[in-house]
């Protein structure tokens, strides 16, 4: 009986900190494989240790969350022609790998660029948009999601002072070609964010604007009809893609072949009818006796 009340107890667990995503997951067609990996809760002298590390103050959605599961793993795999594909991947990573976005040893090198020296000058920033992020000590960035390679989900914090413990945070998506999009102003709304998605490859593009790739629209297109758009940056200029399919026209029966009309016999003159007639004949026995 304690071990069957503790798996219900585990499974309600699972459900409030999935949003239910589990239990919608494994009722979608083709998916298999649902994997809830379960962590135990962080300690808060780990959440102390880091926040006096970093010099930042983690908020109190995000703290909450690492006091009840150290970190987020969730992933779902497809079948397509007896072959299992891995899909979607919902991570969010722990308290120790939540570190700061620097760049690796191997380009530590004296003459070797830096990623402050790829920012962007203020003159390009957007106008309506908020302020992006800076890879100096402007900004402190922290890694939530590698994203699988395809970007980076980061905890920003902006406009920062040196000696001073930094408050409020962001969160952003740096694209491969560190080019920064704003998601959300908290990580409770990131988070829904994610699982909104369902974890499908490359949906953070979504809010940048070139989008996922094609590969990746397919996947959206087949999972997540409701809230996929194929476009979400249409031009003015083009036609928008619509069904043209007329039921009238395609499905009204297949038509009859018109009847042939018989062939009137052309009125041939009397006079010279008969000679054009008999130079015919001649002409063909003429062929038959060579």
């Amino acid at each position: 009986m304690e071990e069957v009340k503790d798996d219900k107890t585990y499974k309600g667990f699972v459900e409030r900190l999935t949003l239910g995503i589990t239990r919608v997951l494994e009722n979608l067609p083709g998916v298999l494989d649902v994997r809830f990996v379960e962590k135990p809760p962080a300690e808060k002298r780990c959440l102390l240790s880091w926040e006096q590390k970093n010099n930042c103050a983690l908020p109190e959605d995000l703290r909450d969350f690492y006091l009840t599961t150290d970190g987020f793993m969730l992933a779902w795999n497809t079948k397509l022609e007896n072959e299992v594909v891995p899909v979607g991947c919902m991570m969010i990573n722990n308290v120790a790998q939540l570190r700061p976005l620097i760049q690796s040893n191997v380009y530590s090198l004296p003459n070797a660029p830096t990623l402050a020296d790829l920012d962007f000058d203020d003159d390009l920033e957007e106008p309506d948009g908020p302020e992006k992020p800076h890879f100096d000590s402007r900004s402190r960035i922290f890694e939530l999601d590698p994203c699988n390679g395809n970007g980076k989900v980061c905890l920003v914090y902006k406009n920062c002072t040196s000696g001073v413990m930094a408050q409020q945070c962001e969160v952003w998506f740096l694209d491969r070609s560190l080019f920064w999009h704003y998601l959300t102003p908290s990580f409770t709304a990131y988070y829904r964010l994610m699982i909104t998605h369902l974890g499908l490859p490359e949906w953070q593009y979504n809010f940048t604007p070139y989008g996922p790739s094609p590969q990746a629209k397919q996947w959206a297109a087949l999972y997540q009809p409701l809230t996929f758009h194929g476009d979400s940056h249409p031009d003015a200029a083009c036609e928008p893609l619509l069904n043209k399919l007329d039921p009238a026209e395609a499905f009204h029966g297949k038509a009859k072949p018109p009847t042939p009309k018989k062939k009137q016999a052309a009125q041939v003159p009397v006079s010279g009818g008969s000679t054009a007639k008999a130079q015919g004949v001649s002409g063909r026995h003429s062929v038959t006796k060579r």
